[in-house]
C-alpha cells in the first residue's frame, strides 16, 4: 500500500530510496532491481528496469520521478476541467508544449498546469514568458494527459482569423481606440495582460516558427496596422488585426523581452528565448518609434533549423574544394561578400564551425552574434560605449587567438587593423557590402586602405546571393516564353535540350512554389597577377576579367547552373544577379 510521504523528504533522493519510503518496494526488492539494471547495461533506467519487471505501474513511476523534482503528482483520469481555465491557453499552445491547465486563480495570477514529464520545465518557463501568469508544474501520466488534450483541445483549433474577430469584439480593447497617445502606465500594464491580446501574439509566433518565417512585423499605419512574415526572404501579409490592439502588442512584446513599456519615443532592442516542442528558438526583438505608433520587428532565430555545415550552403564540389583551401590557410583575409540577407553570417559560422577544434583558438566580434557557438569566443559589439569592431580587434590580438572574424569592416581603422592582424600570423574572417567579389576591392581602396597591404593580406573573396528552392512536392517541368530567356540574355538555341522547372504551388510551401533557399557563389582566389593589378590601381572591370581567366565564374552563371540543375527558376535568378558588365 502507497504511503503518502511529504514531497520535501522525498525531492533529491535516489529513486530506489523514494519507492522504499512511499511503501511500493521493499529495499530488497530494490537491490534486485538494482542488480537487473547492471546485468542490462546499455545505461538503462532504473524506472523502466522496475516497470518491465511489473513491479509498479506507470502511474506509480511517475509519481515518484515527480517527488524527486519536488513535484506534486496530479490524477487527471475523471477530473473535470472548467471551460474558462481551458480558454485561457490556445488548443496549438496546449498540443505543442503538452501542457493542460487545471486550476487558474486570478487575483494572484497563477496557474496550476499538468504536464507529463518532470523534463518537460521548458514548458512552465515558455508559458510564463508567452502568457505572464506563475506557472506552477504538476506532473501526470502520458495517457492521461493525451485523454485531457482529446477532450478538451481536439476540436477545430482556433485559428487566427477566429482570434482577430473576437478581439474586434473585446469591448475593454476597443476603449482604446484612437487614444494612441493619451494611455497611461497602469491601462498599458492592463494591455499588456489581456488575454486576447496574448492568445493572438502566441498564435503568430507559433505559426511563423511553423511555416520556417526568419521575421516577424507588426507595422501600425495611419488608417491599419499590418502584421507581416518574411518566408525564404520574401514577406507575406496576414490578416490585418483591428488598428487599436497595436499598443496592446507591442507592449506585449515589451514586457516578454523585459523592456520598458513606458518608454514609446525611443527605440528599443531586446530578446525572448523559448523552447518550441524541444527545440530553443531566439526571438531578437527591435522596436522603431514611428509617425503612426511603434514598428516592431521579430527576428527568429530557430537553432533547430540551424545546421552549420559548409555542404548544406548549395555549393557544388569545385567551390567547395576552393573555399576549404582558403579557409585552412594560416593567415591572411578572407571576405564575404554581398547584400543584407545574403547569407554572409551563416557562410562564415560555417566555416569557423569546420575550423573549430580543440587545437585553435576562435574569437568573434559580431554585431549582433546571431548564434552562440560552443567552442568559440563571441564578443557583442556596443558602439554606444565606445566597444567598436577597431577596439574590439585590437584586445582580442593580446587573447591569442589563430582566428578572428570580424563581423563588417565599415571604416579604415577596422580594415587596417585587419590586415595588421593577418599579417602577424592570423586568420582573419569578415564580411563588406558590395555587388561582386571584385567590387570588395574597389570598396577597401575607398575606405582608404593602402594598396600594398590588400595584396599582402587578401587570399580570396567571396560573393554570395540566396535564391528560393523550387518546392520538390509540386515541381513540374516547363517550356520557358522567349522573353523569360531573353531576361537572361539566352537564346532558345542556346538551352535546347535543358528542363526548366517551376512550382505549381501546394500545402508543403503554402501555394508559393518555393521552398526552401540555396546559396550561389562567385569565388575570387588571389594570386600575383590579380595582385599586380591591385598595385596598379586597376579597373574593377578589368580584374574582374582577370578572375575570370583563372576560373572564377560569375553570380549569374552559377545561377543559370542552378537553373539547369533544376534547383531554382529564372525568376528567382534574374532577381538575385546582375547582368555582366562589359
Amino acid at each position: 500500500m502507497a504511503k503518502d510521504i511529504p514531497i520535501d523528504q522525498l525531492r533529491g533522493r535516489t529513486l530506489g530510496r523514494i519507492l522504499v519510503k512511499m511503501g511500493i518496494l521493499t529495499r530488497e526488492k530494490v537491490q534486485e532491481c538494482l542488480v537487473v539494471q547492471k546485468k542490462q547495461g546499455g545505461g538503462k533506467q532504473l524506472g523502466d528496469v522496475i516497470r518491465e519487471l511489473g513491479l509498479i505501474d506507470e502511474k506509480q513511476l511517475r509519481k515518484a520521478l515527480a517527488a524527486q523534482r519536488g513535484m506534486e503528482y496530479v490524477d487527471l483520469a475523471g477530473l473535470e476541467l472548467s471551460h474558462e481555465v481551458i480558454e485561457l491557453i490556445p488548443a496549438q499552445m496546449a498540443n505543442a508544449y503538452r501542457v493542460v491547465p487545471i486550476l487558474y486563480d486570478k487575483s494572484q495570477n497563477s496557474m496550476d498546469v499538468a504536464i507529463d514529464s518532470p523534463d518537460n520545465f521548458k514548458a512552465t518557463d515558455d508559458l510564463s514568458t508567452l502568457m505572464g501568469f506563475k506557472v506552477k508544474a504538476k506532473v501526470t501520466s502520458p495517457t492521461d494527459l493525451n485523454d485531457v488534450l482529446k477532450k478538451y483541445y481536439s476540436k477545430e483549433e482556433e485559428s487566427i482569423n477566429d482570434l482577430i474577430g473576437k478581439l474586434e469584439q473585446d469591448d475593454f480593447l476597443a476603449e482604446f481606440q484612437g487614444r494612441d497617445q493619451s494611455i497611461d502606465l497602469s491601462e498599458l500594464k492592463e494591455l499588456a495582460e489581456s488575454n486576447p491580446v496574448k492568445k493572438l501574439l502566441n498564435l503568430v509566433l507559433l505559426q511563423a516558427i511553423k511555416d520556417k518565417a526568419s521575421d516577424i512585423h507588426f507595422e501600425p499605419f495611419e488608417a491599419e496596422f499590418k502584421m507581416r512574415y518574411r518566408i525564404d526572404g520574401v514577406l507575406y501579409e496576414m490578416v490585418p488585426p483591428p488598428k487599436h490592439i497595436a499598443v496592446a502588442l507591442s507592449s506585449r512584446i515589451k514586457v516578454m523581452a523585459n523592456l520598458d513599456i513606458a518608454e514609446r519615443r525611443l527605440p528599443q532592442d531586446g530578446r525572448i528565448p523559448l523552447t518550441v516542442q524541444g527545440n530553443p528558438v531566439d526571438l531578437r526583438v527591435s522596436i522603431l518609434p514611428t509617425m503612426f505608433g511603434e514598428s516592431v520587428v521579430l527576428r527568429v532565430l530557430d537553432r533547430a533549423q540551424l545546421d552549420l555545415k559548409l555542404e548544406n550552403l548549395g555549393m557544388d564540389a569545385e567551390d567547395m574544394n576552393i573555399v576549404r583551401q582558403l579557409i585552412q590557410k594560416p593567415n591572411g583575409i578572407v571576405i564575404v561578400t554581398g547584400p543584407t540577407g545574403s547569407g554572409k553570417t551563416t557562410t562564415l559560422y560555417s566555416a569557423l564551425k569546420e575550423l573549430n577544434t580543440i587545437d585553435s583558438k576562435l574569437i568573434t566580434t559580431e554585431d549582433p552574434v546571431e548564434y552562440d557557438i560552443d567552442g568559440i569566443i563571441q564578443v557583442q559589439m556596443k558602439p554606444d560605449i565606445g566597444l567598436t569592431f577597431a577596439r574590439c580587434l585590437r584586445s582580442i590580438l593580446r587573447q591569442d587567438p589563430d582566428i578572428i572574424m570580424v563581423g563588417e569592416i565599415r571604416d579604415l581603422e577596422t580594415a587596417q587593423i585587419s590586415a595588421q592582424s593577418s599579417l602577424t600570423g592570423h586568420l582573419v574572417f569578415t564580411t563588406l557590402h558590395t555587388n561582386d567579389a571584385p567590387s570588395a576591392i574597389a570598396r577597401l581602396l575607398d575606405l582608404g586602405l593602402e594598396p600594398f597591404l590588400i595584396t599582402a593580406t587578401l587570399e580570396g573573396i567571396v560573393a554570395q546571393r540566396l535564391v528560393r528552392k523550387i518546392c520538390k512536392n509540386c515541381k513540374e517541368s516547363y517550356e520557358p516564353t522567349e522573353e523569360q530567356l531573353l531576361e537572361l540574355d539566352l537564346t532558345p538555341d542556346m538551352v535546347r535540350g535543358k528542363t526548366f522547372y517551376y512550382g505549381r504551388g501546394c500545402d508543403q510551401c503554402n501555394s508559393t512554389g518555393y521552398r526552401g533557399r540555396i546559396g550561389i557563389f562567385e569565388i575570387m582566389v588571389f594570386n600575383d597577377e590579380i595582385r599586380e593589378l591591385v598595385m596598379n590601381h586597376s579597373s574593377t572591370n578589368v580584374l574582374r576579367n582577370a578572375a575570370k581567366k583563372e576560373g572564377m565564374r560569375m553570380l549569374r552563371e552559377k545561377g543559370l547552373t542552378a537553373i539547369y540543375n533544376g534547383q531554382t527558376t529564372i525568376e528567382e535568378v534574374v532577381k538575385e544577379t546582375i547582368m555582366e558588365e562589359v
